[in-house]
């Protein structure tokens, strides 16, 4: 079981900004992605951002040029740069992480606890 550790959520106002931060507690999961989705009151869980293992980025429309995910490799943590925070924003952001444990081989998908983004007008 690979535990995630999110933080960073809060309150801001628009136009503010917010970095998020999901850390891995194993070394021993191989990561071939690692990504943010949100969900917000009534709405299906969506994606936000993503990473795979190679470095190759992804975004959802409506947040590209507004939000930078990044990766540690080293620290086996995700990183989700917020700017520009508009109230539409405001939703529960999960950590989701994916991969094969270097062991076993075993493919599996894990997420975050969920942090709170909230974005006042």
């Amino acid at each position: 079981q690979v535990q995630l550790v999110e933080s960073g959520g809060g309150s801001v106002q628009a136009g503010g900004s917010l970095r998020l931060s999901c850390a891995a507690s194993t070394s021993a999961f191989i990561f071939a992605f690692m990504g943010w989705y949100r969900q917000a009151p009534g709405k299906q869980r969506e994606m936000v951002a993503g990473v795979r293992g190679g470095g190759t980025t992804n975004y959802a429309d409506s947040v590209k040029s507004r939000f930078t995910i990044s990766r540690d490799n080293a620290k086996n943590t995700v990183y989700l740069q917020m700017n520009s925070l508009q109230p539409e924003d405001t939703a529960v952001y999960y950590c989701n992480v994916e991969g094969r444990w270097a062991i076993t081989g075993t493919y599996n998908t894990y997420w975050g606890q969920g942090t709170q983004v909230t974005v006042s007008s």
